[in-house]
C-alpha cells in the first residue's frame, strides 16, 4: 500500500493507484486503518450505499476540541438521515433562492480583474514571473464566499488562514500544534460568525444568505445558530479549498499539455469541458471516508460494522474502464462521469457554483493570458487528502495564436 507522507508518492501517486486498480477494487490499508476503493465502480458504490455512512465521531480528548467537533456535529456532511435529509432541504431552499445566478456576474469580473492583475504582475516582474495561485487562485473563491455569505470586505482577510489552519486536521498523523492551530481557527470562525448571525437576525438583508439561512423554514423545522454557523463554515471550506486546487491542479496540468492548452486559447466552446477535466485530472479531494452501519459488500469484499472505507477519488478518476487514456489530459473529454464533486445524498451542494468558478478562471486566462506558461516547478504541499500545490509560478510567454472568432470577449 501508500504511505501518506511518502513525498515520493504525493509528487505523482497514480502510478500506485493504477497497480492498486490492476490488483483489486478494495484493499485494506493497515497504516490508515480502512479499507480503500479504487476503481471507479467501487468508489461511486462506496459515495451511494445507505448502509456506508458519515458517521461523525467527536475528535479527542473533546474538551480540546469544542468548536472544530461543533462545526462538524451540525454539518450536513457529517450526518445522515434524518438529520441530513432536514439540513439539506432547508440549505438546498435557501441556497436555491437565486444566489448562485446572482453571483455569476460577480465571479466573471472578479476573475477577470485578478488575471489582468496577475499579467500586471508578470510584466512588472523582473524575472517575469507570478504566482497564479496568489494572485488568482486564492484570493477568487474566498471573495465569492464572503459575498455569498455577507462578509464585509474589511474582513475578508479573515476567511483564508481560518479555512487553510481547520482542513489541515483532515491529515492523518497531524502533528498536535498543527491541531491545536486548527482549533484555535475554529473557535474565532464559530465566534465570528455568531455575531454575523446576531446582526441578520436584527438587520435582515435582501442579497445575503445567511439571512436566507437564518430566516429558512420548512413545516416549522429552522436551521439552529449552531446549524447555520456550521453550514457557513462548510461553504467556506469546501468552497475555498477546491476551487483553489482545482485550479492550481488543472493549470499545470493544462500546462504540461501545451498541445491541450492552445486548444482552449484557439476556441472558448472548449471551456467548459477543459474546466471538467480539471476536476478529473488531478483530483483536489484524494479521499472521502465512510462507516459501515452494518456488514456491506463492496466490489466483492466485506466491510465490517463500525469499520470504515474510503473512495480513493484520485484513483477513481483515472480508471481506464471509465476514461478513454485517463492519464492524458484531455481538454475537449466529451465523456467525463468524475466523481470530484461525491455521489449520492453527500454530492457536491455548491458544485454549481464551484463550476462557475473554475470556468471563469479558465476564461479569463486564455483571453489575458494566451501564451501562459510554467515558469519553474510549482512546489507541492506535502498532504495527501487535500492536494495541492503551495506556488505556482507562471509567465506570459508567447501565444501561439489568438483567441477564436466566436469569442464574444476576445
Amino acid at each position: 500500500m501508500f504511505d501518506p507522507r511518502d513525498l515520493a508518492f504525493l509528487a505523482d501517486p497514480y502510478p500506485v493507484f493504477a497497480e492498486l486498480r490492476a490488483s483489486g477494487p478494495v484493499h485494506r490499508h493497515d497504516g490508515l486503518g480502512l479499507y480503500v476503493a479504487v476503481t471507479h465502480a467501487a468508489c461511486d458504490a462506496v459515495l451511494r450505499d445507505r448502509s456506508l455512512g458519515r458517521i461523525w465521531r467527536d475528535r479527542e480528548p473533546v474538551a480540546a476540541f469544542a468548536s472544530f467537533n461543533l462545526l462538524h456535529r451540525t454539518s450536513m456532511l457529517e450526518s445522515e438521515p434524518p438529520t441530513h435529509t432536514r439540513l439539506r432541504r432547508l440549505v438546498a431552499g435557501a441556497f436555491g433562492r437565486g444566489h448562485v445566478e446572482r453571483l455569476r456576474r460577480t465571479v466573471d469580473d472578479l476573475a477577470d480583474s485578478l488575471v489582468t492583475d496577475l499579467a500586471t504582475r508578470v510584466a512588472d516582474a523582473p524575472d517575469g514571473a507570478a504566482d497564479l495561485l496568489a494572485a488568482v487562485a486564492q484570493p477568487l473563491p474566498v471573495e465569492v464566499i464572503a459575498e455569498l455569505i455577507g462578509v464585509p470586505a474589511a474582513d475578508r482577510h479573515l476567511l483564508k488562514p481560518w479555512s487553510n489552519a481547520i482542513v489541515k486536521m483532515y491529515e492523518y498523523g497531524l502533528p498536535e500544534d498543527r491541531q491545536a492551530a486548527a482549533e484555535r481557527a475554529a473557535g474565532e470562525f464559530v465566534a465570528y460568525l455568531r455575531g454575523v448571525v446576531a446582526d441578520r437576525r436584527v438587520r435582515p438583508r435582501d442579497d445575503d444568505l445567511v439571512t436566507d439561512l437564518v430566516q429558512a423554514a420548512d413545516a416549522g423545522e429552522r436551521l439552529t445558530e449552531d446549524e447555520v454557523v456550521g453550514t457557513c463554515v462548510l461553504l467556506l471550506m469546501a468552497g475555498h479549498e477546491a476551487t483553489v486546487n482545482v485550479v492550481g491542479n488543472g493549470v499545470v496540468a493544462l500546462l504540461r499539455h501545451p498541445d491541450e492548452w492552445r486548444r482552449v486559447v484557439a476556441d472558448a466552446s472548449l471551456v467548459p469541458a477543459a474546466a471538467e477535466e480539471m476536476i478529473r485530472h488531478d483530483a483536489p479531494l484524494q479521499l472521502f471516508e465512510r462507516t459501515a452501519t452494518r456488514d456491506v459488500e463492496v466490489a466483492g469484499t466485506v466491510i465490517p460494522e463500525g469499520q470504515k472505507v474510503a473512495a480513493l477519488l484520485g484513483a477513481a478518476n483515472r480508471d481506464p474502464a471509465v476514461f478513454e487514456d485517463p492519464d492524458r489530459f484531455d481538454a475537449g473529454r466529451e465523456r467525463n462521469p468524475h466523481l470530484g464533486f461525491g455521489a449520492g445524498i453527500h454530492f457536491c451542494l455548491g458544485a454549481p457554483l464551484a463550476r462557475i468558478e473554475v470556468q471563469s478562471v479558465l476564461g479569463a486566462l486564455r483571453r489575458r493570458l494566451p501564451g501562459l506558461e510554467l515558469a519553474g516547478e510549482p512546489v507541492r504541499r506535502p498532504e495527501f487528502v487535500i492536494r495541492g500545490f503551495s506556488t505556482l509560478p507562471v509567465a506570459a510567454g508567447a501565444p501561439a495564436g489568438g483567441t477564436s472568432s466566436g469569442d464574444p470577449a476576445a
